[in-house]
């Protein structure tokens, strides 16, 4: 079964429309995150390590490419339907954590949220709901993608180069070291909010003084 599954892959990643449907899939994922970029991306990078095919800055340039042309289909999005995301049960809820975030760091937290779980999707919808300029947004998000694909990328070629032979191996590293970042990722922001949170507290404490 495992041997039928790899040749599967080795077919897929061999055929040269496996760049098309690395852009296809990026695309998706800026508006539709429920389509595993990352994994795509990642796994044609173990496969890059291990058998050569497909070729690895290839990859990174497609996924680039699709994950920018994705990005600005929720920036339009987000143009055109602001208030029911704003006001939906199960968006707003992250439209305002984007909004938030946003405003204390501007563009750079586009960045940031393209490595977090539905994150992108949230920051380029708000900040096409809050007519961020255009212009600027390209710019933020040409890093993001770009810095995105490569992280993709050489995770994938890094648990392939380990497993040289044993693609599998290669892609379960590959794909541990991501959900690993992740998790670390989460953690972090999880305590700095709840830094923030206690800071506040504080803060109204002295302003408003003992309680009886």
């Amino acid at each position: 079964m495992t041997q039928a599954i790899l040749d599967i892959l080795q077919d897929v990643m061999s055929s040269p429309w496996i760049y098309l449907g690395i852009f296809l899939v990026s695309v998706l994922d800026g508006f539709f995150p429920v389509v595993p970029a990352e994994t795509s991306v990642i796994t044609a990078g173990v496969f890059a390590a291990s058998t050569g095919s497909p070729n690895l800055a290839l990859v990174i340039v497609v996924a680039a490419l699709g994950a920018f042309a994705g990005d600005h289909i929720s920036y339009t999005l987000g143009r055109t339907s602001n208030n029911r995301l704003r006001n939906g049960k199960r968006t707003g809820k992250v439209f305002a954590w984007a909004e938030q975030a946003l405003a204390e760091r501007g563009g750079l937290v586009l960045v940031v949220a393209r490595y977090i779980p539905g994150g992108r999707t949230a920051c380029t919808l708000t900040m096409g709901a809050v007519a961020y300029p255009r212009h600027r947004f390209a710019l933020f998000d040409a890093l993001a993608c770009a810095s995105w694909a490569v992280y993709s990328g050489l995770i994938g070629y890094v648990g392939g180069a380990a497993f040289e032979h044993d693609p599998i191996k290669g892609l379960l590293l590959g794909l541990g070291i991501a959900l690993s970042i992740t998790a670390v990722v989460e953690v972090v922001r999880y305590i700095r909010r709840r830094r923030a949170q206690a800071d506040g507290r504080d803060e109204e404490k002295v302003l408003v003084g003992p309680r009886d």
